[in-house]
Order: C-alpha cells, then sequence, then structure tokens
C-alpha cells in the first residue's frame, strides 16, 4: 500500500509540470487560430459591406483581445477578450491594427499596403511558437514554427 502511495507521488509529479505544459501549448494554438479567423472574417465583412473594416488591439495589446469594427462609422461587429495567457505581439506594420479596404486588401491608415505577422509567443523566452501572417493580397495564413523573435523577448515585459 505504501510503494502504491509512493509510485502515485512520483506519477502526479511528473503528469502536472507535462499537463500545464501542454496546457499552455494549447491556449497559444487557440490564440492563433481565433486571430486568423477574425483576420479572415474582418476581410469578407469588408468585401460584402464595399467598406473598410478595421482590427485593433484591445488597449494596443493583441495578448488583452481585439475587437472588429467598421471604420467609416465605428460600429462595432465583435469583440474578442482574451486573458492574457498567451502573449501575442506584432511587426512595425501589424502592432496595433490591421484594416481591409473595401475591396478586401490590407491598407494602412496612410493608405499603403499593410503586410505584416503577429506573433504567439513562449513566455520568458523569446520564442513564437505560431506566426499569423497578412500578406499584402489580404490572404491570412497561420505557420507552426518555433523561432527564436526579438518581439517575443520583450513581449512578456509588457504584460
Amino acid at each position: 500500500m505504501l510503494f502504491v502511495l509512493v509510485l502515485l507521488g512520483m506519477l502526479s509529479r511528473l503528469g502536472i509540470p507535462a499537463y500545464s505544459d501542454m496546457s499552455t501549448g494549447l491556449q497559444r494554438q487557440a490564440a492563433a487560430t481565433d486571430l486568423a479567423r477574425t483576420l479572415r472574417t474582418a476581410r469578407s465583412e469588408a468585401l460584402l459591406r464595399n467598406s473598410t473594416v478595421r482590427v485593433q488591439a484591445m488597449d494596443g495589446n493583441w495578448s488583452n483581445g481585439w475587437r472588429m469594427l467598421v471604420e467609416q462609422d465605428s460600429q462595432l461587429l465583435h469583440e474578442w477578450r482574451r486573458d492574457g495567457r498567451a502573449t501575442i505581439v506584432g511587426n512595425q506594420p501589424v502592432m496595433r491594427q490591421v484594416s481591409f479596404n473595401g475591396l478586401g486588401l490590407p491598407q494602412q491608415q496612410g493608405g499603403g499596403f499593410q503586410a505584416g505577422t503577429l506573433h504567439v509567443c513562449q513566455r520568458p523566452e523569446a520564442i513564437s511558437h505560431y506566426q499569423v501572417v497578412l500578406s499584402p493580397s489580404g490572404r491570412v495564413s497561420v505557420r507552426e514554427e518555433r523561432i527564436e523573435h526579438t518581439l517575443c523577448a520583450g513581449a512578456g515585459s509588457d504584460q
């Protein structure tokens, strides 16, 4: 009986960290999938409405969530709140928002084309596990690739 209890204790010590790592990995994957789905939906809405639709980071931080708005009248289409457990950072063109014009093309506020990458990072390491990539044509793709990235290095300190 004592042997079984010791064995059970050892197995739980090994299992809890593995479960925690798996749970964190699933949260990162869900964040990347949700963000990519939102960007695709925003592009579709822009085409359907023939109007600019913007997806912007909550409080300037993608990790907190994002909202989708019709730019013309600031009509809120949808809002996604995240708990901040998955750290998401974007490079300069997509740091705080992504806009699609009425033709479904991503464009910056000045009118230039917009393309960039949003990284779903692992804290505290500077590792990007998932990349949500916005191409100049408006195509949104998700890449699953573990890469070191400087944006992820500073991401944990902003939380």
